[in-house]
């Protein structure tokens, strides 16, 4: 048996975000990872506010040193492919001055090694095995896991508090700790992606035309593609669509992804005509879920294990690096004895967290939903709200809800209810309203959320439950 004060389930950037945080507040975790890194993986575009939770970890100079390619910002760019808009990267000052500033695209593959490697350094301990069960007290409070060894053995690793930093697949809401797991409403579309070279990007130095911008292409309502220059030569590329659209053409992901891309987009088209694919195309669903009590006692769940909206403008990192960097006090206070005696220790931490991704889901709803209008917000109106939440300041203490949250909830016809734990964040006529099924199939034989949600999309769930 093992015993720590804080295990950490996921060795990626949340799960190392946060170990290195907790080693600040003088508490050396265990982080248990079941993959050998490095390992492919996507999200790799940074707002402004998870280049500054590196720069407050001291990686600023080290993410120099690695040629990051630097972001300026997001440029979408209409159905047309003439016109677009572009939001910059933007931090504020203590005054809450806006001044234009810069963050970094990532291959996840060497930046996550970074940061695990650098957690281990500082004092974390890295374990390599996978987290099976959790182990409860008789009042349902989180005690630990059983951890099953890459030589087949299973062992129990006692704790205080569990970080769930599993992203997708969700532990402990699989594993029925938190309370249920609703779907979102985008849960019928399907991503393909890979990385390619030969891809034509704009030629500046920063601004709009900055060589290493995050480029969007929008089609129609749901169809969408994303252009992420990682390194000097190869572009992340991905697309989107509803599910139903990809399996009308009956093409492998391949075929699909050749064909689909440059139709998305005339610019995009212009962009990939000499495009070569160096990794394979990979296939997720797009969808949203959202997990109810994602906090207790013994328990936080981070970033991806709790909450995930629609990608589109690449929020997940920034989310996950700053609700890891918000739960070290949290669960220093826990450990010193504080709160203790409530149902919930970390209601409050719980609650700021959800509010933020509130506040992202409303602006990603409102621009599916009216995009012309967003366009214009975006221009004009409400501009310097919106720099403020691309750049991931979308919490209480960053002036959020902003005016432009409040006018996008008006538009949708949204309202959110923070008075009952049951009901918090929860829109008025929501698709994941607690009246909807859960997510999760109590009975399904297989084993992940992300499993399930894959087998679902390529209409593989019947042949894998019998």
């Amino acid at each position: 048996m093992v015993k720590t004060d804080v295990l950490i389930i996921g060795g990626g950037p949340g799960g190392a975000t946060a170990a290195m945080f907790l080693i600040r507040e003088g508490i050396k975790p265990i982080i248990l990872e079941q993959e050998a890194f490095p390992r492919f993986h996507i999200g790799e575009s940074m707002t402004g506010e998870a280049a500054q939770v590196l720069r407050r970890l001291g990686f600023g100079d080290e993410m120099i040193r690695r040629k990051h390619p630097v972001k300026h910002g997001v440029r979408v760019f209409g159905t047309t492919g003439v016109n677009s808009w572009y939001i910059p990267v933007a931090a504020r000052d203590k005054e809450w001055n806006l001044s234009l500033a810069s963050t970094w695209q990532v291959r996840r593959s060497e930046f996550d090694v970074m940061m695990l490697k650098a957690a281990e350094a500082r004092g974390a301990t890295v374990m390599q095995g996978t987290a099976t069960k959790p182990l409860l007290a008789d009042d349902g409070a989180v005690r630990g896991v059983t951890v099953r060894w890459p030589d087949g053995k299973s062992e129990n690793i006692e704790t205080e508090v569990v970080l769930d930093c599993s992203g997708m697949a969700t532990f402990l809401a699989n594993q029925r700790v938190t309370g249920p797991k609703y779907v979102g409403s985008y849960d019928k579309q399907i991503a393909f992606f890979s990385h390619v070279t030969g891809a034509i990007r704009d030629t500046g130095t920063s601004g709009e035309e900055a060589r290493s911008n995050t480029l969007i292409f929008y089609q129609n309502k749901f169809h969408w593609a994303w252009f992420i220059p990682i390194d000097e030569d190869v572009v992340s590329m991905g697309l989107v669509t509803p599910k139903a659209t990809f399996v009308e053409t009956k093409q492998s992901p391949e075929e699909f992804f050749r064909h689909t891309i440059p139709a998305i987009n005339p610019d995009l088209r212009r962009r990939v005509a000499d495009m070569k694919l160096i990794e394979k195309v990979h296939v997720i669903p797009n969808y949203s879920y959202q997990v109810r009590r994602f906090c207790g006692e013994g328990f936080i769940c981070i970033g991806d294990a709790h909450r995930f909206i629609d990608p589109i403008f690449s929020f997940g990192l920034s989310a996950t690096m700053r609700e890891a960097e918000f739960a070290a006090p949290a669960v220093r206070a826990y450990l010193e004895g504080k709160g203790r005696d409530k149902a919930n220790p970390f209601a409050g931490h719980q609650l700021f967290c959800e509010k933020g991704i509130d506040n992202l889901e409303d602006m990603v709803d409102m621009f599916w939903e009216q995009p012309f209008a967003f366009a214009l917000f975006a221009h004009n109106r409400y501009r310097d709200e919106l720099i403020d939440a691309f750049a991931g300041r979308i919490y209480e203490n960053e002036r959020q809800p902003s005016a432009a949250i409040l006018a996008f909830r008006k538009s949708l016809k949204r309202t959110r209810d923070y008075e009952h734990e049951d009901d918090y964040s929860i829109p008025i006529g929501s698709r994941f309203h607690p009246e909807r099924a859960a997510l999760w199939e109590p009975n399904s034989p297989i084993s992940t959320t992300e499993e399930w949600m894959v087998a679902q999309s390529t209409g593989k769930l019947a042949d894998q439950s019998s």
